[in-house]
């Protein structure tokens, strides 16, 4: 019997391949980080060869450095950054521009006149979201328009268009797959997520052919085949990272929900065969699921989770490592009155203000590094929190308990404060890698590596309970909702 799922996770800056084994534990990891391109402000691109080359290479690195033989890989599963646009040439291979990045704020104006065209409550009924230059609807019209010959290419069916799960099976399978999976066509803006196609009208509105899309199938199946030193071995399971972390969390009900703290932070509930239209600013998506039964989630994404951090660290130089932040944030009994809001891309769910940038506000002549770090990191908590508290008015049900993930997940300052000011129990699993193990859950699934959802399981690793009181909580809770406001509109 084969001994092994191994989980191709295609992050926003690092790419990672995971080894895990029959009884779920996880065998080996490898990472690697690509460059992060940023031609103009508020513009952010990867080099889809980087993207693919570096996901390649730890794969490799991987197979090799723990001896691992091809044919004891059951199956291949793919989770990946969403939104990503990459269009290249059908016959080449070659990618025509760079993959715009979910996080660039280029197609804000295309965005601006969906609105005026009036498309705006339509988007949202077919395809659950908001619109937004964060989806990959408006990139691949960007492109489109402004790389030369793109378009005629595009209409004669010479161009294909793909979200990083699309790129990286097309290029393992040797270009002989050109598919995606519900989820991540449900981060588009292009697929009606009720009848489970792409839609025309849209299509339309923005000038994209069909002929550029993949297929879209279930998340969990096989996909294609990537042959890997002479053995074939089945891609059978692909999700975007958030919908595929919801999986490793085994939220299979409805009501169970997750954050995940990475560039990012993304909190999702499982709403089971539901789709929940949200009246408070989150989106309606596509969880992965098994089977020909989908499941719906809601979701809200905060654009700047541990990016902030990350600016702490590359940027201001307040920090050597991202580690760093929380002895920092805990020298000081609270922010001394600051809130930074680091809305550096514009804000996104529940306010999805495109135009809105970061501030710091409440500095007085007291202010010290610590205050800022500490203000820094509750700033990831205060986003979460806006999130939770829409997903709680769309649904009538207070969440109690949520399970969490990414790399900020392992900063005992910032889960401690989470479940404070969300007044609910914070659960961490020991794999934290939940995101790959989702994508490995959903690969053995489909080739009965595992029987079903009933054999696959989460551990807790460690509990955080709220301690704060309501009064602390709400005055908080002002001071935040009160920076938010000087942030928003600022770019307009």
């Amino acid at each position: 019997m084969k001994k092994y799922i191994l989980a191709l996770d295609q992050g926003t800056t690092s790419s990672r391949s995971i080894l895990f084994d029959k009884e779920q534990c996880m065998i080996a990891v490898e990472q690697r980080e690509f460059p992060q391109v940023y031609p103009k402000e508020g513009w952010v691109e990867h080099d889809p060869m980087e993207i693919y080359s570096s996901q390649y290479a730890v794969m490799m690195e991987l197979l090799t450095k723990y001896d691992i033989a091809p044919a004891d890989i059951a199956a291949i599963g793919i989770t990946n950054q969403r939104e990503t646009t990459i269009l290249w040439d059908k016959h080449t291979g070659r990618p025509i521009y760079n993959a715009i990045v979910w996080q660039c704020r280029r197609t804000a104006s295309i965005v601006d006149d969906l609105v005026k065209q009036g498309l705006q409550d339509y988007i949202k009924k077919t395809t659950g979201l908001i619109p937004d230059a964060y989806f990959s609807a408006t990139k691949i019209k960007w492109i489109l328009d402004n790389v030369n010959g793109a378009r005629k290419k595009a209409a004669n069916g010479d161009i294909l268009f793909g979200t990083v799960d699309t790129w990286l099976i097309w290029k393992l399978t040797g270009g002989a797959a050109h598919v995606t999976d519900y989820s991540n066509a449900s981060r588009t803006m292009l697929f009606d997520i009720h009848t489970l196609d792409w839609d025309d009208a849209l299509l339309s509105a923005l000038d994209i052919p069909r002929a550029c899309l993949p297929k879209a199938l279930p998340s969990s199946g096989v996909f294609g085949m990537a042959n890997i030193q002479g053995t074939d071995i089945p891609i059978a399971g692909d999700a975007g990272d958030q919908q595929a972390s919801l999986f490793g969390h085994c939220c299979f009900s409805k009501g169970a929900a997750k954050n995940t703290y990475g560039t990012g932070c993304f909190l999702l509930m499982n709403t089971g065969d539901t789709a929940v239209e949200s009246g408070n600013g989150l989106l309606t998506t596509l969880a992965a699921s098994t089977g020909s039964r989908v499941h719906y989630a809601l979701e809200g994404s905060v654009f700047v989770g541990g990016a902030v951090i990350q600016w702490l660290r590359d940027e201001l130089r307040l920090i050597v490592e991202s580690g760093d932040s929380a002895y920092y944030a805990g020298k000081v009994p609270d922010t001394g009155g600051v809130y930074l809001v680091p809305a550096f891309t514009g804000l996104g769910a529940p306010y999805w203000d495109m135009y809105a940038r970061g501030v710091i506000v409440g500095l007085t002549r007291g202010t010290k590094t610590q205050h800022l770090i500490r203000a820094a990191e509750e700033s990831i908590a205060y986003q979460s929190l806006d999130v939770l508290r829409a997903m709680e008015k769309d649904t009538g049900a207070k969440i109690t308990e949520l399970k969490v993930d990414g790399g900020a997940s392992r900063d005992d300052f910032l889960m401690r404060f989470q479940a404070d000011i969300m007044d609910c129990v914070v659960r961490r699993p020991v794999i934290r890698e939940t995101t790959a193990l989702g994508a490995a859950f959903l690969a053995g699934i489909a080739v009965r590596f595992w029987s079903g959802i009933d054999e696959i399981r989460t551990t807790c690793d460690k509990q955080f309970t709220p301690a704060m009181s309501s009064e602390k909580r709400d005055e908080l809770l002002a001071g935040w909702h009160k920076a938010v406001t000087r942030s928003r509109g600022w770019a307009e």
